[in-house]
């Protein structure tokens, strides 16, 4: 892991945005320490995009401030702002080499031909692509322009890399490979992070922290372990995995563990979050306290790995359940239609109000 210090490098404090009577960005505030992997996470229109357009200097904020070590660069142009920036779409030059696109941001501030040359090829060896320099980008790969596109945002060395959803146009295999290895580039290189995406298991695997963005409002910043483990809304918990949100007292208790919590926490204007995962439909396999409750199977769907089991409560809440492969054999096969006891345990219950977003 790269060394996160708690030194803040990056303070953004009440930042907004309005465009023509919509507001985009709503009061947002968020330290960023030095050398931190953070991502902006969120659905579209979340303002995840917005943001992190307004750290690069391509949008100007309606109010509030940005400093970047301790310098106020609200104002200042995006040339001038020290940042490295990967956009979706690569934004490489066609007409030009791959070794003309690292070296363009060099040409910009007017360095020595020869030494932008050298460090255009250290970037390029730094990425895994030494011998590639006189490939034209139409030549490329997906994947091999993605690291043109990272080579030419560290090639300057900046203090903050900016990556604004980078890995959406890439098939699934190539994506999570690219994930690997755009963190790893962030550890070797010593960068400070922030990575805009819509892929919660993206931002889960790659991440320090966490900031879910709502409504142009940042809702929770976390690590990914305690975002999923411990959300602190109903949005929060839906957004994030499989997440089923029911009453408590519509369980049934079972052990002293789940007596006390239900009555701690049971009468509460509160809601449980049973993750898919969580929840065995073989209650009898399962020592310990916990929660069970009956369902009716609705559909299950194999995953090659295990299989979704979609279940109806007796009240008639739409429960989700992830079991593996060796319980739906253990149990004989699953049909639709069947009745099932499904049990959760309590240390796998968090609670978010009900009443939140």
């Amino acid at each position: 892991m790269a060394a996160v210090t708690g030194t803040p490098l990056l303070e953004i404090t009440d930042l907004s945005k309005q465009y023509h009577g919509f507001t985009a960005l709503r009061a947002v505030s968020l330290t960023v320490r030095d050398g931190e992997f953070l991502t902006l996470l969120g659905p579209s229109g979340s303002g995840k995009s917005t943001l992190l357009m307004a750290i690069a200097g391509f949008v100007q904020p309606t109010g509030g401030s940005i400093l970047l070590a301790g310098r106020d660069i609200s104002a200042l142009p995006a040339n001038k702002r020290d940042l490295g920036v990967v956009f979706q779409n690569y934004a490489l030059f066609p007409h030009m080499s791959v070794l003309a696109n690292v070296m363009f941001p060099m040409r910009v501030r007017r360095v020595a031909r020869s030494e932008a040359r050298r460090q255009a090829l250290d970037a390029l060896d730094r990425v895994g692509l030494a011998g590639f320099e006189d490939r034209n980008p139409a030549n490329l790969s997906g994947g091999q322009r993605q690291r043109v596109a990272l080579a030419r945002a560290v090639v300057c060395k900046p203090r903050l890399m900016l990556m604004d959803e980078p890995l959406s146009a890439l098939d699934k295999n190539l994506r999570e490979r690219m994930q690997v290895e755009i963190r790893g580039l962030h550890e070797r290189l010593g960068l400070t992070t922030i990575y805009v995406t819509h892929d919660q298991r993206e931002a889960m695997a790659m991440s320090d922290r966490i900031a879910v963005m709502e409504r142009g409002r940042i809702v929770q910043a976390e690590t990914p372990q305690a975002i999923y483990r411990a959300p602190n809304s109903r949005f929060t918990a839906t957004f994030i995995g499989h997440a089923n949100l029911l009453r408590l007292d519509a369980l049934e208790p079972r052990g002293a563990g789940a007596e006390a919590m239900a009555t701690e926490r049971g009468a509460a204007d509160e809601l449980a979050v049973l993750r898919a995962e969580h929840i065995s439909l073989d209650p009898d396999a399962n020592g310990g306290d916990g929660f069970i409750f009956a369902a009716e199977v609705v559909r299950t769907l194999f995953q090659g790995d295990g299989w979704l089991v979609l279940l109806s409560t007796t009240d008639g809440a739409s429960v989700e359940a992830r079991i593996s492969v060796a319980e739906e054999a253990r149990l004989g096969g699953i049909a639709a239609g069947s009745t099932v006891r499904a049990f959760v345990p309590c240390g796998q219950l968090s609670f978010v109000p009900a009443a939140s977003q």
